[in-house]
């Protein structure tokens, strides 16, 4: 095959992986010309060291250094960026996203596809992490404008067309998850069991992940603002109701209410209404903040086996 395959992965203190992977990767693309950008997140352990010799060892294995840990989808953009393939494959490299489906990516690929997407049929995750990430997909596609398939994480392939495009998108809050199918390119699934991690701990905690479901609401749904709508709605006709209500009992059943309890506790839920909206408020302001500031999304302390170049929006 002359075309040429590039295989982005974060690494974050993943000293015992990262060996495994790129064997693994080396195995699944030996009959393809292929490069392995490795995206080194502000790594604490051994990691950096391991990346350089296999760099030094390999022509084919690319080092990006960030500064600190700038988060995955900073990771995954800079791996985007600085990747010269004519497809680009996303993948972790905890062997979550198995290296021996990389073959069905490049055949859908080849087969005229310009994003192939990974989807896990079935995942070895805990039941609390299955259920919740169950009900935020189907959440998000039932929200979202931009409808973005359930299941599907940052396993995938595209198209170095897809790239340019994607590059051109630096908006900090990322979500790539959500910014790949706004392009509107056609696309193919490839289904795979979703393997338990090989060694290590996940360094994606529950905040973390909160934070990135926000990311996903939010950047592609206005339904935290349309909530305030519905909500007032409810409120106005649960109140005509209660007015009618006491109107009946009053002229029919002389029945008194007190005016004051009933105000308090409609008081009480008003309140409790108006702090959710002014949490939803403050996370779009947020986000405007973030935007305006115009910073870089990542900062590369060294870059091993690449040169820079116009794709990268990088800053050395």
């Amino acid at each position: 095959m002359s075309k040429k395959i590039s295989v982005v992965v974060p690494v974050f203190n993943e000293e015992k992986n990262i060996e495994n992977i790129y064997k693994a990767i080396t195995n699944e693309l030996k009959n393809y010309s292929f490069e392995i950008v490795f995206i080194n997140d502000g790594s604490t352990d051994q990691s950096s060291t391991i990346l350089d010799e296999l760099s030094n060892n390999d022509s084919r294995v690319k080092v990006i250094s960030f500064t600190r840990n700038f988060g995955h989808q900073a990771a995954l953009t800079a791996g985007i960026d600085f990747a010269t393939g004519d497809a680009i494959i996303s993948m972790d490299c905890d062997f979550q996203d198995p290296p021996e489906l990389i073959p069905s990516l490049v055949r859908e690929w080849e087969n005229g596809y310009k994003i192939v997407y990974a989807r896990r049929s079935f995942r070895n995750d805990p039941f609390l992490k299955k259920i919740t990430a169950q009900w935020y997909y189907s959440l998000l596609y039932k929200a979202s404008e931009v409808k973005i398939k359930g299941n599907i994480g940052d396993y995938r392939l595209i198209d170095k067309s897809v790239a340019v495009k994607l590059r051109q998108m630096r908006e900090r809050s990322r979500y790539l998850r959500g910014l790949v199918p706004w392009l509107g390119y056609s696309y193919a699934i490839v289904d795979y069991v979703r393997p338990k991690r090989a060694v290590g701990k996940t360094k994606f905690n529950w905040l973390k992940m909160l934070r990135f479901a926000m990311n996903g609401l939010l950047n592609f749904s206005l339904l935290p603002l349309r909530i305030g709508l519905f909500a007032g709605i409810f409120i106005i006709f649960s109140g005509i109701i209660f007015l009618i209500y006491l109107a009946y009992r009053y002229f029919f059943d002389n029945q008194f209410y007190k005016l004051l309890e009933w105000l308090a506790v409609v008081n009480y839920i008003l309140i409790g209404t108006l702090f959710i909206f002014l949490w939803f408020i403050a996370e779009y302001i947020g986000k405007i903040y973030e935007e305006v500031k115009g910073r870089p999304l990542y900062i590369i302390q060294s870059l091993k086996n690449i040169e820079n170049n116009e794709n990268s929006h990088a800053q050395l």
